[in-house]
């Protein structure tokens, strides 16, 4: 399968810096998962994500804006989540964990560890909850992602979600992901390509 490049990269030189920096992440993340101290009025703690996406072949700009043509290559993911806290009741932060295997045209599997901001008031929540997230944190893929140009196992990760909610039943949501992986401009290794993937998925909150 040829791997999708974009003009002007260049091979990335082995090393052992930014995977040794990935660990050191993730395990901060894991860290602030299982000891920060929860915000008192917090009604739950934890939040389940099962959620499918489809790799697209265009930039993360035209996958965030519905423009893109999709790969023959999927994505199934366990994501799990926890508040570690609120800002003025408008903002929430949380820290997610999650497990990806990708099938079709590229298959491997992929961990990612990330902090999650997420915008929580809108004025429609009466009628329909809804928050929108955006995450950050690093990505592991445990074999050559074939889609990917340089195969870089080590990655950053962003994810955007929007999340949706009946007021009536608020531990149950919907959400819409653009899940990316990224070089950083060639932060990592040198890499300047990315891989977009846009999906759906439904959370539980406990």
């Amino acid at each position: 399968m040829k791997k999708r490049c974009f003009p002007g990269s260049a091979r990335p030189k082995e090393g052992r810096g930014d995977e040794r920096a990935a660990w050191h992440w993730i395990a901060f993340l894991i860290a602030s998962m299982l000891l920060l101290p929860v915000a008192a009025s917090a009604k739950t703690q934890w939040g389940a994500t099962l959620f499918g996406a489809r790799l697209t072949i265009n930039s993360f700009g035209d996958t965030l804006f519905g423009e893109a043509r999709y790969e023959d290559s999927h994505l199934v993911g366990l994501g799990l989540s926890r508040k570690i806290g609120t800002y003025k009741d408008l903002i929430g932060f949380e820290v997610e964990g999650q497990a990806v295997k990708h099938f079709g045209d590229q298959d491997n599997e992929e961990l990612n560890a990330l902090i999650v901001a997420r915008w929580l008031p809108f004025p429609w929540d009466r009628f329909l909850d809804t928050s929108f997230a955006v995450g950050e944190g690093v990505s592991y893929a445990t074999t050559d992602p074939s889609l990917e140009n340089k195969g870089q196992q080590w990655l950053n990760y962003i994810l955007l979600e929007l999340a949706f909610a009946a007021p009536s039943r608020p531990q149950w949501e919907a959400v819409i992901r653009v899940h990316h992986r990224s070089g950083v401009f060639g932060l990592y290794n040198g890499v300047r390509d990315a891989s977009n993937a846009l999906g759906v998925g439904i959370r539980y909150r406990f």
